[in-house]
Formats: C-alpha cells, sequence, structure tokens
C-alpha cells in the first residue's frame, strides 16, 4: 500500500543538555500508527526506527562544516506468543516490551540524555544542530520476502528539525596581585603617612 506509512512523522520538539562535559539530546517524536502498521508488525515485519542528529559549525563564507553525524537506530516488532511489542536498542540489545503498538511509539518518541558529543569537539563558535526522525521496513519473515521485497513505500523520514546553539570562549582566568616587596611597602605607607599640601596659587 502507498498509505502503508501513513500518519504524522514529526521531531515535535528537541534541546541539548551539558553534564559532564557530555552534550545530551532530549527530543519528542511523533512516530505514524495505523491498520498497515498494526497489521505488518503482527505479521511477522521488524521495523526499524531511526533518529539522524547531525552538528555542524556555521560559516559565514562558506558551507558549514559538519562535526557529528550520527544515529540512533532501535527496532519495533510484535511478539505474537507474549502479545507484546518490542522495542529493541540496535547497539547495546536492551530491550523493553509494551502492551500496545501505542505505548511502544511513545517509549520510541521519547528521547531522555542521548549523548552526541564531547564539549571538547567545540571550538568557539556558532553551531547547528539538525534532528530528524526515520521509519523503514527492517526484517522480514520468509512467508513475506518475496511480497514486499520490491516494494519501497515502507521508508519515511521527517523534516529536519533545527536549532542555533553558540559555543562561547572559556573565561580568562583573573592574574593574581604580585606580592609588593618590603620596600615597596614601606614606601608605599609613609606616602599615606605624609599630609596633604595645597599648591600654591599663582600671583
Amino acid at each position: 500500500s502507498a498509505d502503508a506509512l501513513d500518519g504524522v512523522l514529526e521531531v515535535r520538539s528537541a534541546y541539548v543538555s551539558v553534564e559532564g562535559g557530555v552534550f545530551l539530546l532530549h527530543a519528542r517524536v511523533e512516530y505514524p500508527v495505523n491498520p498497515a502498521i498494526r497489521d505488518a508488525l503482527h505479521d511477522g515485519v521488524t521495523l526499524s526506527v531511526d533518529l539522524d542528529t547531525r552538528i555542524e559549525r556555521e560559516r559565514r563564507f562558506w558551507f558549514n562544516a559538519d562535526v557529528v553525524e550520527l544515529t540512533l537506530r532501535r527496532e519495533l516488532e510484535y511478539h505474537a506468543v507474549s502479545d507484546r511489542y518490542l522495542v529493541r536498542d540496535a547497539r547495546s540489545g536492551e530491550q523493553k516490551s509494551f502492551a500496545t503498538l501505542e505505548e511502544a511509539l511513545i517509549d520510541l518518541g521519547t528521547i531522555e540524555g542521548w549523548p552526541v558529543l564531547v564539549e571538547s569537539q567545540l571550538t568557539p563558535g556558532h553551531y547547528r544542530i539538525s534532528v530528524r526522525a526515520g521509519v523503514r521496513r527492517g526484517r522480514l519473515p520468509a512467508s513475506l520476502r518475496a511480497l514486499m521485497f520490491w516494494t519501497d513505500d515502507w521508508h519515511r523520514v521527517s523534516e529536519w528539525y533545527t536549532w542555533s546553539l553558540r559555543r562561547r570562549s572559556p573565561p580568562t582566568r583573573a592574574r593574581a596581585p604580585r606580592r609588593a616587596s618590603a620596600a615597596s611597602r614601606g614606601a608605599a605607607g609613609s606616602a599615606r603617612q605624609r599630609p596633604c599640601v595645597p599648591l600654591a596659587h599663582a600671583v
């Protein structure tokens, strides 16, 4: 179906926080849900759910320079025996299960503290951070491989959600005042004790 992934696919909000010198991404994404997705999962199809992140240094007279480009990839599948929807991190293998498809999609759309870079990767300047969500067909059961192999309607990406970040120069450390010598301290003391003499008026 041309509407296999029909529905809202949008990055609703995103920002970064810094903890211990590490930039952490927080985002809210809405993923599509419809009968075609539910049926495909129940038929054994796995969906890959991606979150692409790109950080670029803005340059006035040239193209922006990429600093970081990475993808958080997770997989969504239905487990018929337990009647649960499983969300698995493709890199770590960590897995969570949910009673409904809607609950699983809410979890997929809630990104809390994903590390994207460390402070040392950014020199002072202006940067652009962009986040994009994507959904595509993953593994297919043997019974559906011939039927769905040639279809290309199981891949969608959202618009980029972009904002600017300014990296300031670290504050310069104030130099401690030098300790005055004994001779200069004595001279300063005598100067403080000398009475103030008014200047004579010209006649």
